[in-house]
């Protein structure tokens, strides 16, 4: 009997030790964000209208035609006249970078953000654990993560991963990296640095295709410090509640949308094909069949199951028509209403085009839309990087509150869709990089002011015999 007890406890205390063990992983397999640090050039690096101007007018494969295309795509575009370039375009230098621009160009960004972020974080760069480097459209030798660590000293040891060619969602594809080691390893820091490189990748030539990025991409860029410590838990700003990602490489139409290619003439460009819009509708349909029952509550996914069963039923029993009386309306909008598990919606910048079908997508109204578009118009569209300049908006007008839910959506060459959720921590209201500019947002208009001072193109029929105005000479 004493025998049977003995076995019995032991046994109560074996199962016991499994469950307290299973606890302790979990606990440590959060992937929390301590803080993060957006990069902003200096105002030399600022391109107002007129200087847009001169660079337009420094192409000399661009026609009359094509300034008009221009016109009309910087007009509609979203951005504003404070966003910035790499330093090689001020110098007149676009056409013919050197790969010390591109360098010079990162190296800019690495000091000026981790140094900043360590410093307020009180972080050793011999802390850091683990690094994730993603830049698109620059591959260097030694790698920019060598750069990085041998700026900062970083460990022997540093996990260390350097990603090209991953595009605008890459951040959230550096992010799941970050999530997956923290899983099998505890009580780790791990920094995550992304940006875009476009000195070496400005387009000079005709093709409109290839002529949009122009218009679109700017410099930027952010360092994020991330962590798996349950003791840093009250000290966290975001909790990473679930990601999801999709990729379309396997079909042709995806795959080609987004390429980065040389024109008829040569030149290197970024080509954004006519399919686009339809490749990111699809990627972003089949991103959200996975991530909707990751995040919505259990009433919302009932009621979407019931209406979808009513809706069937309703179909199969209407008599089929001819459709000469009538006329068929395709909606893209979304049947699950995603505000009953989501507070705030942090959209990619990948234009005002991008921003309006996600919105209309999910039904957001434009309290929902102002952060993107904002980011759009003060910062453009800074590739993988757009994501976190929103999430410093939110934070900076102070609508982050303790236990909101954040959606994170973007966009990649591939082509991707990729998402994640975040949990607030703790009510947040830190100005950081919008804080010179906050109080301007959002503005009473947002008219660009390229209309104003260039639409006299539109009125040009002859290209031989029109003046250009003296600010452009």
């Amino acid at each position: 009997m004493e025998f049977l007890t003995l076995v019995y406890v032991v046994s109560a205390l074996y199962l016991c030790s499994l469950v307290w063990k299973f606890f302790v992983q979990r606990r440590d397999q959060e992937c929390y964000i301590l803080d993060y640090q957006c990069y902003k050039p200096t105002n030399d690096r600022m391109l107002g209208t007129e200087f847009c101007g001169k660079i337009i007018k420094r192409n000399e494969n661009l026609g009359l035609n094509e300034y008009k295309f221009l016109l009309k795509a910087i007009v509609s575009s979203g951005i504003g006249e404070e966003t910035y370039a790499p330093r090689n375009i001020f110098d007149g230098r676009e056409a013919n970078p050197t790969l010390m621009d591109s360098i010079t160009e990162m190296e800019e960004f690495f000091n000026e953000t981790i140094a900043k972020l360590l410093a307020r974080s009180e972080i050793s760069p011999s802390e850091i654990d683990v690094l994730v480097v993603n830049i698109s459209m620059l591959a260097a030798v030694p790698s920019l993560s060598s750069r990085i660590i041998n700026r900062y000293k970083l460990r022997h040891d540093v996990k260390v991963y350097n990603l090209t060619g991953m595009g605008c969602s890459a951040s959230l594809i550096s992010l799941d990296i970050i999530k997956n080691i923290f899983m099998s390893q505890r009580n780790k820091y791990a920094l995550l640095v992304t940006s875009e490189s476009l000195s070496p990748n400005w387009y000079s030539g005709n093709d409109r295709s290839m002529i949009l990025a122009n218009c679109l991409f700017r410099s930027g860029g952010c360092v994020i410090l991330l962590t798996n410590k349950s003791s840093l838990k009250h000290k966290a700003m975001f909790r990473l509640k679930c990601l999801v990602r999709t990729h379309h490489g396997a079909r042709d139409e995806a795959y080609n949308c987004c390429v980065q290619k040389e024109d008829d003439q040569g030149r290197l460009g970024f080509h954004l094909g006519k399919t686009l819009p339809k490749a990111a509708t699809r990627a972003f349909i089949d991103n959200l069949r996975v991530l909707s029952p990751k995040i919505l509550p259990a009433r919302e996914l009932l009621r979407f199951l019931i209406m979808s069963l009513i809706k069937n039923v309703m179909k199969s029993n209407t008599p089929k028509s001819s459709s000469g009386g009538g006329s068929n309306i395709n909606t893209t909008k979304s049947p699950l209403n995603f505000k009953t598990g989501v507070h705030h919606f942090c959209l990619h910048t990948g234009g005002k085009a991008v921003i309006d079908g996600i919105g209309m997508s999910l039904d957001l109204c434009e309290y929902d839309l102002e952060p993107a578009r904002m980011t759009l118009h003060r910062f453009g569209n800074t590739s993988a990087s757009s994501l976190w300049y929103v999430l410093g908006y939110m934070e900076a007008k102070k609508r982050l509150k303790k236990g909101d839910k954040v959606l994170m959506i973007s966009f990649g060459a591939g082509f991707k869709c990729n998402s994640c959720m975040w949990e607030v921590m703790k009510d947040l209201g830190d100005s950081n990089v919008w804080g010179d500019c906050i109080h301007d947002y959002p503005p009473l208009c947002l008219t660009n002011p390229f209309m104003e001072k260039y639409s006299w193109i539109n009125e040009v029929e002859d290209p031989n015999s029109y003046e250009l105005p003296d600010f452009l000479k």
